[in-house]
């Protein structure tokens, strides 16, 4: 039996230049920067700086129409008049100064240098090697992760070798060969598994009775040390307890990442340079956007005389048409790109002082139990703006305060009710388990259900699960791992 029926959707679409503008707003300041480089260099009618002439105040009315195919046309057609404008200074620019004057330095950092395998590979040109071994090298070299590990098995190199580089050796050879790798800088790099990149770091220090036990214990009870099963360490390596501490002592100056010291490595340093300035002046909150969100943008003032000279020429062909046209196409751009760099500017000062009031407590006192429960739809309430716009404004962008530099979704946080009834943020409750925890007796580490006990009685009564919920997003061990001598 066939049914027929109707469905009735509704459904909203963004226009083009809609999404553009959420992309912006996206954008924390050093990628902003980026773009506005990139539409300075994709669209000549647009320039940086103070002109004289700045022009596209008002968007044209007229349209043309593309159907005209005469040979000349007439000035009516493209109302050149919406494009040149004797204003000398764009609309946004005239607005309240909320900007700071931290642009001195306009530059976005790039971490420079040579790439982490190209630093490998320099260190083994240093290395007597013949062509076989230097071909397999290079291939171990290139198997390093970021990390400073070879996560694939022997074999399966072996196998790579053969079909890939035409080498074919014995699983022996390429475990000399691996040796050699593994005595390059960083100390560690090359290693297949923790517990060898940590043997082969502590081989490289001067021998004494703490390093060679630390050796001892990683070689033979690796477990065991990974479990904090201190005990059982002292019965196996019949030793007391103070040589095992000053022994666990020298495992934990090692570094379990060595690919990662290398400060030259392929991946971008992160500049963090802050969104926002908060400072207390005069016992008020002073909120300023940093001044690099608020660049002088202009029309080219060269495009506006191409456009004077094109409305005051008697006879106009079909080149001529079609060049403003495109000159035309490039004006509505930039117009549209100084209009949403405006309206960035906007959303992102209006939200940030709306979260700022929101928080205001915090923001004066420094104190993060003082965070009140915060979730985006209520700054999007008091903003009237959707709530991935302050999503938006909150996931990438930073705020410099006298506390140091925050990133701004961290003030988000949902509620919870304590004894009394009163909704406390969530983020307070971490901030009183972190505290707990770190004054705990570490030979006793405080299990997830004692921590829940201890939060109840100061108020909070949330159950053992959600206590080992906080306890992970807060990337705290459990009980057992936290356990010290």
């Amino acid at each position: 039996m066939l049914k027929q029926h109707l469905q009735f959707k509704l459904s909203q679409k963004l226009s083009p230049q809609q999404i553009q503008l959420m992309k912006l707003i996206q954008l924390p300041t050093q990628a902003f920067e980026q773009r506005l480089k990139q539409e300075l260099e994709e669209n000549p009618a647009l320039e940086s700086g103070k002109e004289e002439n700045d022009a596209l105040d008002d968007m044209y009315e007229d349209t043309y129409d593309e159907s005209d195919d005469n040979e000349s046309i007439d000035t009516e057609e493209i109302n050149i008049d919406d494009y040149l404008s004797d204003d000398e200074i764009p609309d946004y620019r005239t607005q309240a100064n909320n900007y700071s004057a931290d642009d001195e330095d306009k530059r976005v950092p790039y971490a420079a240098g040579t790439s982490f395998t190209q630093y490998l590979l320099n260190q083994l040109n240093t290395v007597y090697l013949d062509d076989q071994e230097w071909a397999i090298a290079e291939f171990l070299v290139g198997s390093v992760d970021e990390s400073g590990y070879i996560r694939r098995p022997l074999p399966d190199i072996m196998d790579d070798l053969a079909f890939t580089q035409n080498i074919y050796v014995e699983e022996d050879k390429i475990k000399q060969v691996l040796k050699i790798v593994q005595d390059l800088d960083p100390p560690g790099v090359a290693a297949r598994s923790l517990d060898e990149c940590l043997i082969i770091q502590l081989k490289r220090k001067e021998p004494k009775p703490s390093v060679e036990l630390a050796i001892n214990i990683l070689e033979r009870s690796f477990e065991y040390f990974t479990k904090k099963h201190y005990s059982k360490l002292i019965q196996k390596h019949h030793v007391s307890e103070e040589e095992l501490k000053e022994a666990i002592s020298e495992i934990e100056k090692l570094n379990p990442k060595p690919g990662g010291s290398y400060s030259g490595n392929t991946r971008m340093i992160e500049h963090i340079v802050p969104d926002f300035s908060i400072k207390i002046v005069d016992g008020e909150l002073e909120l300023s956007l940093n001044g690099r969100n608020a660049p002088e943008l202009h029309v080219s003032k060269e495009y506006s005389n191409m456009l004077e000279g094109y409305k005051n020429a008697k006879e106009k062909s079909k080149s001529q048409k079609d060049t403003v046209m495109f000159i035309k196409q490039k004006l509505d751009a930039a117009k549209w790109f100084i209009d949403a760099i405006r309206q960035r500017q906007q959303t992102l000062y209006i939200t940030m002082s709306t979260i700022m009031e929101y928080q205001k407590e915090y923001f004066m006192t420094g104190d993060e139990r003082k965070l009140r429960p915060m979730i985006l739809k209520d700054i999007a309430d008091k903003i009237d703006m959707d709530v991935s716009t302050v999503s938006r404004v909150a996931n990438s962008k930073y705020v410099d305060t006298p506390y140091g530099t925050k990133l701004i979704k961290d003030f988000f946080s949902e509620a919870m009710k304590n004894e009394q009834g009163e909704d406390v943020s969530t983020r307070e409750i971490k901030k009183i388990l972190e505290t707990v925890i770190r004054d705990e007796e570490k030979k006793k580490p405080l299990t997830d259900a004692k921590l829940a006990k201890i939060l109840k009685e100061k108020g909070y009564p949330i159950a053992r699960r959600t206590v080992a919920k906080y306890r992970e997003q807060l990337d705290i061990p459990v009980a057992r791992l936290r356990k010290e001598i």
